[in-house]
């Protein structure tokens, strides 16, 4: 994601990059952007080539990288999933504290968003739902940020609706059933060749209604990040969710 990040913002024309941070190919130079060199120290990054924006991809998610950033200033658009709940309320808590704005994106694909809003418009009329997310074997956090915000927005509009799924047979507890967030059950699958799918799964009376999006590639994810680049200057607080800026 960090390499399809420095093509997509290098050839952006409104966009420069100025700074590169990882912990491999330290001191190289960066092919897509001359003259930007990877650094491994963030702070000295963030204090000598002064971001107004940072686009965070490290895995595992780093809450000390958006301290670091937004105590300079620097708006942190954060596309790492696997964020507890108290992380994020810390994160919204720093917006207040130092003034700085920052965005949690579980997922950056247009089609995605797309995918999660039909998701809980169905919800109100068949609220019976399982999500399958699925996606490669180096993908460290399960369920998926995607799965979780699905959830969270299916079972909103279940609430709002004032309609109920039914309670399958058996014990919740089988691990066969999967994980569950907000009331509905989430299974995650990891495996090579995967980029990053979710199907989500609606049964009804006779009849069943799938959602489902694929990203078969890395750059369906930049026209998002570069929107998000683009609107952080008028961002305030904590953005959770690249529906928030469509």
């Amino acid at each position: 994601m960090g390499s399809e990040v420095v093509k997509a913002v290098a050839t952006a024309p409104d966009i420069e990059l100025v700074g590169a941070c990882d912990v491999v190919g330290v001191g190289e130079q960066l092919t897509d952007a001359p003259g930007v060199i990877i650094e491994r120290d963030l702070e000295k990054v963030l204090t000598g080539c002064k971001p107004d924006v940072m686009v965070d991809f490290a895995k595992p998610y780093s809450l000390e990288n958006t301290r670091l950033a937004m105590e300079h200033g620097v708006v942190p658009i954060i596309g790492s999933t696997g964020q507890t709940a108290e992380e994020l309320a810390e994160i919204e808590r720093l917006t207040e504290q130092t003034g700085t704005a920052a965005m949690v994106i579980p997922n950056f694909a247009i089609g995605a968003v797309l995918m999660m809003k039909f998701a809980a418009q169905a919800a109100a009329y068949l609220p019976d739902v399982e999500i399958v997310e699925l996606h490669h074997e180096k993908k460290m956090d399960a369920p998926s940020g995607t799965s979780i915000m699905t959830a969270q927005m299916i079972n909103a509009a279940r609430n709002a609706a004032g309609t109920k799924p039914a309670v399958p047979v058996g014990s919740p507890e089988d691990r066969a059933r999967g994980d569950e967030k907000h009331g509905i059950r989430i299974h995650s699958v990891r495996l090579p060749g995967l980029v990053a799918h979710q199907e989500v799964i609606f049964g009804g009376l006779g009849q069943v209604l799938t959602i489902r999006h694929d990203s078969l590639d890395r750059t369906s994810f930049m026209p998002g990040v570069l929107l998000a680049i683009r609107r952080a200057s008028q961002a305030k607080g904590l953005t959770y969710g690249l529906d928030k800026l469509l």
